[in-house]
């Protein structure tokens, strides 16, 4: 099968990306602080919001590794229930960095809720960076969600470097490309504004980094999370360290003006590449 050519949405969709520092090893803390500026993100409007890489432990591989049960998450963990009922009583959908566990091993992942609550299958991370793989296994599959008739694909930190992850995305449908992560102070920002922006244009959607602030994992992380348009400019930006939310409303016509003029998308899809299997999940 060719590119995927699902729809175009007719309304516009507002999405948060939020950043902080979490609680090295606080679980419980961090459950707590992903609830409260999940709150925050509905009162400014947002339907969706994004938060960094493995937030909810702190990025910290070592304490993960040491004791999964209590650091990682399994499908039906009743540490969540705070961020479920959140999602019930606000109407949104959250997606949280955490590590996994299972019978294949640890992963870092995206865990995913819906808008009623619903804890939906998680995210892995496809491309780890060297440092990771002593720890965690890869993901096998893309996943994107579907929320009033857009198409959200995710992507966790280091697979944003990869053109072809929002690639195989975009070919299957992805309207925008919400990436958690751990960008540092030293080359991360420079990374993340070459990578980020050149995913959202090579590809004609809108992208969405959330980053941590402070140190975590004995990473000093650059903040600076962001919104970007199908143009790749940047429509909503953090400080560098300071905890915030921020919003933006992905525009279905500005979609459209941007897939009209910019004919990449199209043009790669004219050359008859083919697209792979793409798990797809609403978030209703």
């Amino acid at each position: 099968m060719n590119l995927k050519q699902a729809s175009l949405p007719q309304t516009s969709l507002r999405i948060a990306a939020a950043q902080a520092q979490p609680v090295c090893g606080d679980v419980a803390a961090n459950i707590a602080r992903t609830a409260e500026l999940t709150i925050l993100a509905a009162t400014r409007g947002a339907k969706v919001v994004v938060f960094p890489e493995k937030f909810l432990s702190g990025y910290e591989p070592d304490l993960i590794a040491s004791d999964p049960a209590k650091y990682a998450f399994d499908a039906n963990d009743a540490r969540l229930e705070p961020i479920r009922q959140v999602c019930r009583q606000h109407e949104i959908a959250v997606i949280v960095g955490a590590a996994t566990r299972g019978a294949g091993g640890l992963h870092i992942s995206s865990l995913v809720f819906s808008r009623s609550g619903e804890q939906l299958e998680p995210y892995h991370k496809q491309y780890l960076y060297s440092s990771e793989t002593k720890f965690y296994q890869p993901g096998t599959q893309g996943r994107m969600l579907e929320i009033d008739g857009w198409r959200l694909a995710l992507g966790v930190c280091y697979d944003s470097g990869f053109p072809e992850h929002a690639r195989l995305a975009a070919v299957n449908g992805a309207h925008a490309y919400l990436v958690s992560a751990l960008f540092s102070v030293k080359t991360g920002y420079h990374q993340s504004r070459i990578w980020i922006p050149a995913r959202a244009f090579d590809n004609t959607l809108y992208a969405l980094l959330s980053n941590h602030v402070g140190t975590t994992g004995g990473w000093d992380t650059c903040g600076a999370s962001a919104i970007w348009s199908p143009y790749g400019d940047v429509v909503a930006q953090a400080s560098r360290d300071r905890e915030e939310v921020i919003t933006a409303l992905l525009d279905p016509a500005v979609l459209a003006g941007v897939r009209e003029h910019e004919t990449m998308l199209a043009d790669f899809n004219a050359r008859g590449v083919e697209a792979t299997d793409y798990a797809i999940q609403r978030l209703d």
